[in-house]
């Protein structure tokens, strides 16, 4: 298969199969995130095969172009072999260093985020290895996989064969506006692109046979639909003006989107909402204000990467706000911590530059009130920065009516999996160096494809109506919650009353805790016995999650050296559920019905206990059989995608 349109098929047959078991890696439980694991992981080792490197000497670190720039300056000549996806003739923005292990930098990594750290403190943190430590944040799975599905291509063709742009020339409008349901909105497009999920009915081994995976774990990563593959597939064969013409379209897309216009607003292309995030710590720790120390001000929510950047960055000291019960703000306290910093002068020449908050808890799903704290904020002379990574897919965001100077968010979380974030800046702010600003840029638009598919997920939304998305969610949130408390032993996290005056601000995402079997142990048994997908731990959230479960500073000490010394130790943790477009109560039966199982009958509703009993009286296959069938599910899917074609 040498032609240029066979191998761009080879390709998007591969990665298509890809999508087809996608979830994010690592922490996940079930199989999707298993699979998706290996494929990851497989990546690393083609990229050392493809460099003929020793792996035992050698590990491979993916990055954006701009991450891989700073990288290299850390490391010794001769220690690293880079290559990127500018050798297979791909717009995929990724970077691949192959370091020698032990030429490894020590201590702080240069950028910080979620899956950098074994554990934080309030005032400690416990890095991880290699190659972790170094890829802040949810890489570009897909794209890394696609990459090195290319590289394999090239090695075994001796040519480049994604270099030749031969095929039918699109327009960045055809690209981004036209699909096959573009004569539909609100509740009848929501219906028709739930039929488009890409996976949808992927069959998965469990104890009761072969049976469709639910994904209940979109907080961690968003699934893709068919147009939104297609807009990636279009601008992976086009010429580099086309592409060019789509990520300025999606700007433009983004803005409206965002309620940020494009003149009194820069939209930044990042790799990820960490690196978004990162970028702005960074220009604010090189911010001189004379005469005074620089305070930056966050949460107990925060996620670790709306946390850790604001501490690796030399000069600026940081606070926190804590939360109550139901995670909620004290806008009164709030109001006084910064009165007390900015006006009062009651801790020197101390002085809150900036808040960095969450518009959307990834732990307890709650949203912050955002417009209120913005004012309470400026009031005082501070700016605000807002991690919306949990919020654009769900709820409205108005970023020049809220107030926001800045506002970050990943784009695997609304729906297109493809290594493309956002840096929102209000024009006017202290900017980086037009040397800086361009590196910057070049490399978050090197992925022409991921942010074509960002921008074609941005339409989609739009056209159903994000007040649609609400109203959904909000009905499943609430029928979850019911049936969860169906089940003896549970303890739900956050806002959980449907009749709460709150409940207007509790978003798709659920926490709890089952007495009696440790969150890592549940998340399992949900995969093995119903084919759910969830998410157990600490959520890059340590914060919150030691808040929630009560931690004194003694226990949090000896969970410190237990990890020291048993780094492969399973932590407490708690269980999290969170929903997408494409989840229905179909899905939230099933899991009432296999935590039911799990728990026991006893104090169940009668309508649990029938489909329990239903489910306990056909066949079970052992335990054992179906951990060596989900092996088999995850090399299969590694086949599918790395096999010649």
């Amino acid at each position: 298969m040498n032609s240029v349109h066979g191998n761009f098929t080879e390709l998007e047959q591969a990665v298509r199969a890809a999508l087809e078991t996608y979830s994010n890696v690592h922490r996940g439980s079930g199989h999707f995130s298993k699979a998706s694991t290996a494929l990851f992981e497989k990546a690393r080792d083609i990229i050392l095969e493809c460099l003929e490197l020793d792996k035992r000497k050698y590990t491979v670190i993916f990055c954006s172009p701009a991450r891989a720039s700073v990288l290299r300056a850390k490391l010794e000549p001769g220690s690293y072999t880079i290559v990127s996806s500018h050798d297979t003739g791909l717009c995929l923005g990724v970077s691949a260093i192959a370091v020698k292990k032990k030429a490894l930098p020590k201590g702080v990594p240069f950028q910080a985020g979620g899956g950098t750290a074994k554990l934080v403190g309030p005032d400690w943190v416990k890095w991880a290895g290699a190659p972790d430590k170094f890829e802040a944040g949810t890489p570009a799975i897909i794209n890394i996989i696609a990459f090195a599905k290319a590289l394999s291509m090239v090695r075994n063709q001796k040519n480049i064969p994604f270099s030749d742009h031969t095929g039918e020339k699109l327009s960045a409008e055809k690209i981004l506006y036209h699909d096959e349901l573009e004569g539909y909105s609100g509740r009848e497009l929501l219906g028709k692109l739930r039929q488009t999920l890409i996976g949808r009915n992927t069959l998965v081994p469990t104890t009761q046979g072969e049976r469709p995976f639910i994904n209940l774990d979109n907080a961690a990563s968003t699934p893709s639909f068919e147009p939104v593959w297609e807009a990636v597939c279009r601008t992976w064969s086009q010429p580099l003006e086309v592409q060019k013409e789509v990520v300025e379209e999606t700007r433009k897309v983004c803005s409206k989107f965002l309620g940020a216009p494009p003149d009194k607003y820069d939209l930044i292309f990042t790799s990820n909402a960490t690196e978004a995030i990162n970028l702005a710590a960074e220009k604010l720790s090189l911010e001189s204000f004379p005469g005074t120390e620089t305070v930056i001000l966050t949460t107990l929510l925060e996620h670790s990467s709306n946390d850790l950047p604001w501490r690796i960055f030399p000069g600026p000291s940081m606070i926190r706000i804590g939360v109550d019960n139901e995670g909620m703000l004290d806008l009164n306290e709030l109001e006084a911590l910064m009165r007390a910093y900015n006006l009062d002068g009651l801790h020197g020449t101390k002085r809150i530059r900036l808040m960095a908050v969450s518009g959307a808890s990834n732990v307890l799903g709650n949203y912050n009130k955002l417009e209120e704290i913005s004012g309470i904020v400026h009031r005082y002379g501070a700016r605000l920065l807002v991690d919306a990574a949990q919020m654009v897919a769900h709820r409205k965001v108005v970023i020049q009516a809220g107030g926001f100077d800045y506002l970050a968010f990943s784009a695997h979380k609304v729906y297109a999996p493809f290594g493309t974030g956002v840096l929102v800046v209000k024009k006017g702010l202290p900017g980086f160096s037009p040397a800086e600003t361009e590196m910057i840029r070049s490399s978050g638009e090197e992925n022409a494809a991921g942010i074509a598919a960002l921008g074609k997920a941005l339409i989609l939304l739009d056209r159903i109506g994000l007040d649609l998305v609400l109203e959904e969610e909000q009905a499943l949130t609430k029928y979850a919650l019911h049936a969860l408390t169906q089940i003896p032993g549970i303890t739900i996290f956050g806002i959980k009353d449907p009749a709460s005056e709150l409940f207007s601000r509790k978003g798709g995402v659920i926490m709890f805790a089952l007495k009696g079997i440790m969150a890592n142990k549940l998340a399992k048994e949900l995969a093995i016995q119903g084919g759910i997908g969830t998410r157990a731990g600490c959520h890059c959230a340590h914060l919150i999650i030691k808040h929630l479960l009560h931690f004194t500073p003694t226990l949090a000490r000896i969970q410190r050296t237990i990890v020291t010394l048993f780094p492969m130790i399973n932590l407490p943790g708690l269980l999290r559920i969170s929903f997408g477009i494409q989840n229905s109560r179909k899905d939230i039966d099933e899991l009432i019905v296999v935590l039911g199982k799990i728990q026991g009958k006893r104090g169940m509703s009668s309508a649990v206990k029938d489909a329990a009993k239903d489910q306990k009286e056909r066949s079970l296959l052992p335990v054992a059989k179906v951990k060596r069938q989900m092996n088999g599910f995850v090399e299969a899917a590694a086949a599918r995608v790395y096999s010649k074609g």
